[in-house]
Formats: C-alpha cells, structure tokens, sequence
C-alpha cells in the first residue's frame, strides 16, 4: 500500500540566491510506492547538505526534473521487498548514491563505483530497478542519485545500503554516505597515499576536509590544506593540531603555489582538487611534483575542461586521475571507516557545522553556497 511523505522536490533549476527568498525546494506532501523486489523502505533520519545537491539545484548538474533531492542520508528499515533477506526492519542502515548491480563489468572487476546499470539509473532519475516509486498528484517525481533522502520517508534499491551498528549516531553517520566515502576514499583506495608521503588538499568542504582527515590517518606528512576561507582554514589546523602535521595556504594569496611548492619540498607527492573548479584543478597540477599524481573528486559544470602541458606530463611521469564516490567498495569502506572514526583516528565528528529542520532546508543551501558550513544536517 502506498503512503504520503513529506520531500524536498526541485521543480526547475536555476533559481537565484538567497534560495531562502527564490525557495528552490518545495517541502511537499508526496506518495511513495511500496518497495518492490529488492527494495528498501527506508525512515531517514539524518541527511547532509551536499554541493551534489546544490550543483543540480543552480543548474551545473542537470538532471531530470521534478526530482526529490538528497543523497548522502542514514535511517531505519521500515520495510523490506521481496528478495531482501540480509536485512531486517530496525535496521540502521547508511545510504550511498551509486547503487552497484554487482554484475557488471566494473562489478565483477571489484569496482562497484563504476557500477554501468547504476550509473545509467541514476542518470534517468530511476531506481537500480529502473522503477521510480515517488509521485506528485499522479505524476512521478524523480529519484535523485537512487536516494532522496531529503524526506521523512524513501525507497531505495538495497544495493543502495550499508547496515551499520545503532550506537552511531544518525548525524554522523549520514556523513559516511558520500563526504568521507569520497573524501577519505580518494586518498586511501584511489591515490594510495603511504605514510610519510606529501598530501595537498584544495577546497575543504565536507570531501575535502575528509581528505585532510584520511591523508591524518595514512601518515602522511606534511598535509597541506588550502581554501579562500580563514575559517576552514583555521578548522584544518585543528584537525592536526595534536601532531602539527596540517599546515594551511589561502588559495587567494598570489604566490600561493610557491608557499605549496616551498612547504612540500619541491611540491606535494599528491595533490587533491575538490573544490570541483577547472581552476582549481590547475592550481593542483601546479602544486604536484614531478613524479608526483594529481587527484580530482570535484565536479564541475559539465563543460569545464583543463589544458595539460603533455611534455611535463610525460617528461615529469606525472598523472592524472579522476576519482568518484572515493573508488570505493561501499560494504567494506564505510565499515572500515566507521572503526577508525570509533579509534579516534578519523574524527568525522569535527566537519558537521549543525542540525536544522527539513523546512530550512533553502536557508541551509544559502549557507553552503556562501562557504558558511562545511556539513549542515537536515533531520527530517
């Protein structure tokens, strides 16, 4: 039997900051389907403000309209499809935004994050099913990255879930979904960072401040954060406050690339854009030694593109990667993070900047797009 929710539906990109005044997101009553086979009724109970969202809400991601936004959320198990028999009702559970079929190539290679039919889904707004299950007076309303987790209530496809122990709370665990899968990933699983090696991190978001944390946590040294914010800055140096190992650059000084270079000997053994800037792609490469690898998780506008010197990229064997959802295995990583967070070795605690209600919700995306917070939680 269907039933009603209450979601923050996108009806048209675009709008115009403050999103308080242009309220981009309309906090809705919708109805929502029943799971079908291999589907999840999920209650969220936390969900975080995201730049993904923001990126489709002002346009640079477009996506298939109306859609229900949120994707990096954790809640309870409501109800289970058929075919669903490893979890059960109570559950806590984390979502992640890439659902993984596990047969395709990608899959069966062990790279879930490259998932071929998820990505597909994701694309039309449906879930790994190909089904959508929420609808607006008859008309359905897309799903945003197999979640919509910005609602009291959502079905999901259970290959869009992570079962988690109860004794974390909802808060914090939402943040495993997508800023510190990606962040910490990234450095972790895609550049496979090794202690004593250089990290610099440019743009210290949720992901980018994750990647401050995993970088901590890898042993590397020196780490090097770097934004156009004092605050974020000033919150990086907390983070290694106990080792001293966190040094900071305004990415707005003139010469800050050279303070970069000056402060990793030569330039960082890897560099992390996740501003999601083709400028601050560049300022990466520039701030990457020879030999050295440069990673992006940022997503910019689908446009964007970055000129590359291919003579210092052959004659320096520098590279170049890309990085999505932190290359990650979602069953084993948000665990295995999970535990480091618990030993004090990941304290993801320190990225979350407050709790608002689901009726703030445009309020909450002014302030991230003012660089304000780094990671707002809605509870619905």
């Amino acid at each position: 039997m269907s039933i009603t929710t209450r979601a923050a539906v996108l009806s048209a990109m675009g709008a115009a900051p403050p999103y308080a005044d242009s309220r981009p997101l309309s906090v809705e009553t919708v109805t929502l389907d029943p799971p079908g086979p291999g589907e999840v009724l999920v209650a969220i109970r936390a969900a975080g403000l995201c730049h993904s969202d923001l990126s489709v809400i002002n346009g640079d991601r477009p996506r298939p309209l109306p859609m229900a936004l949120g994707h990096e959320a954790a809640g309870v198990v409501e109800a289970l499809g058929d075919s669903v028999t490893d979890l059960a009702v109570g559950d806590h559970v984390v979502m992640v935004f890439m659902p993984s079929c596990g047969h395709c190539d990608p899959c069966a290679g062990g790279r879930p994050a490259l998932c071929e039919p998820g990505a597909a889904a994701n694309g039309k707004g449906e879930l790994l099913s190909g089904a959508r299950r929420l609808f607006r007076e008859g008309e359905p309303v897309n799903h945003h990255l197999g979640c919509s987790a910005f609602a009291e209530r959502a079905v999901v496809s259970r290959r869009s879930l992570v079962k988690i122990d109860p004794d974390l709370s909802f808060e914090e665990a939402a943040l495993f979904g997508c800023a510190v899968l990606t962040g910490v990933g990234a450095v972790v699983n895609t550049a496979g960072v090794k202690a004593g090696q250089s990290v610099v991190v440019i743009g210290l978001g949720g992901v980018g401040l994750s990647s401050v944390l995993g970088a901590l946590a890898s042993g590397a040294s020196p780490v090097v954060a770097v934004d156009l914010s004092e605050d974020k800055l000033a919150l990086a140096r907390t983070l290694g406050a106990t080792s001293g190992l966190v040094q900071t650059v305004n990415g707005a000084d003139p010469d800050a690339v050279d303070q970069v270079r000056a402060l990793t000997n030569g330039g960082a053994d890897f560099a992390f854009e996740m501003a999601g800037s083709a400028r601050a792609l560049d300022t990466a490469w520039k701030m990457t030694r020879r030999g050295g690898t440069t990673v992006t998780a940022g997503l910019p506008p689908p446009e964007a593109a970055l000129a590359v010197n291919i003579v210092s990229l052959v004659g320096e064997e520098r590279t170049l990667k890309g990085s999505y959802i932190g290359t990650c295995v979602p069953s084993r990583d948000i665990l295995r993070y999970v535990a480091l967070y618990r030993q004090g070795r990941l304290p993801v605690d320190r990225l979350m900047s407050g709790v608002i209600p689901l009726d703030d919700i445009n309020a909450g995306f002014d302030r991230l797009h003012a660089g304000e917070v780094v990671r707002l939680v809605v509870r619905p």
